[in-house]
């Protein structure tokens, strides 16, 4: 059986993995599925740092503005959708590019993995969301930590969902769900597939998340998050626990201050660009495009990828 060609495009935050997808895209004839967590949803534009329309270069992009930000986004909701636009865009004669910075998104399409096994169930949730409410999230954490030590290093204490989700896999199958993930990402890809990591210094990783969020400050950040107030969102929603949103939130519901909120959504942004370079460290097929090696020559790091996909046949 011929496999069909696949692309990944990862990194972390902030590294420049958009543009140089839409260039790499206009080269092959390729068209882009997110692999963002925040950009799926509409009216989240500042915070997720969504592609402008003017700035995909008439590129198809799919996943993005997808959903309302009450809708629950959740692993097996973008599994169901990618695999759906990827049948779309080999149908259309097109190579699709997976492109953004979330590793476990990427890896539940490119290794096809089953989620069958992780049908929840309802009491076991409303027994952990009771005991998250009364105990809090860091003792829901270390609960995890104490069954599944992999999963708790993954998953941050605040992202309760993930925890829940975690914790509720252990107890209905009676072994973790990083065992089950790890023995899924074994299987071999269904794809030709090549799986590009851009990737920068640190110290120049964190100097651009720092220009980012500013930049997303003067751009009118506060204000999205008024009008998403506005609309009724709120911090048990899915979407507001993005990172700019759960912070500024905060601020406006009085729990921090603004100098507060921007600090830490600066320091949780570079712990979160950390945690990405882990994961996509553990890959032993990612391709590491690093910026410095090309003497931060875009011309160069393209050529670099097509001469590539050209060696594996997926050009």
């Amino acid at each position: 059986m011929i496999k069909q060609p696949f692309i990944i495009l990862s990194g972390p935050t902030a590294v420049g993995k958009t543009e140089l997808s839409v260039r790499l895209a206009e080269k092959i004839q390729g068209s882009i599925i997110s692999a963002d967590s925040m950009q799926v949803y509409r009216h989240m534009d500042i915070g997720s740092a969504k592609i402008k329309p003017e700035e995909m270069h008439g590129i198809p992009h799919y996943l993005i503005d997808e959903l309302e930000p009450q809708e629950e986004f959740n692993i097996v909701t973008f599994q169901t959708l990618a695999k759906r636009y990827l049948k779309e865009i080999y149908a259309a004669g097109r190579i699709p590019i997976l492109a953004g910075g979330t590793g476990f998104y990427i890896q539940s399409v490119l290794y096809d993995i089953d989620f069958s096994q992780e049908e929840s169930s309802d009491t076991i949730r409303r027994e952990l969301e009771a005991f998250a409410r009364q105990e809090g999230s860091f003792a829901l954490h270390q609960r995890l930590n104490q069954v599944d030590e992999a999963s708790a290093k993954a998953i941050h204490p605040n992202n309760v969902k993930r925890v829940i989700r975690a914790l509720e896999f252990y107890e209905q199958n009676g072994y973790p769900i990083s065992k089950h993930n790890e023995e899924e990402r074994r299987k071999k890809s269904p794809y030709n597939f090549a799986y590009f990591v851009l990737n920068d210094h640190r110290a120049a990783i964190y100097q651009r998340i720092e220009q980012r969020i500013d930049q997303m400050m003067d751009d009118g950040l506060l204000q999205e998050v008024k009008q998403l107030k506005e609309l009724g969102c709120h911090k048990g929603m899915i979407s507001m626990q993005g990172l700019g949103y759960k912070e500024l939130l905060a601020y406006l519901d009085g729990e921090l201050s603004l100098e507060e909120a921007i600090y830490i959504l600066k320091r949780d942004t570079r712990h979160f660009a950390k945690r990405q370079l882990t994961w996509f460290g553990r890959e032993q097929e990612a391709i590491w495009l690093n910026k410095d090696a090309f003497a931060y020559n875009e011309d160069a790091i393209l050529a670099n990828m097509i001469s590539i996909l050209k060696e594996k046949r997926i050009l």
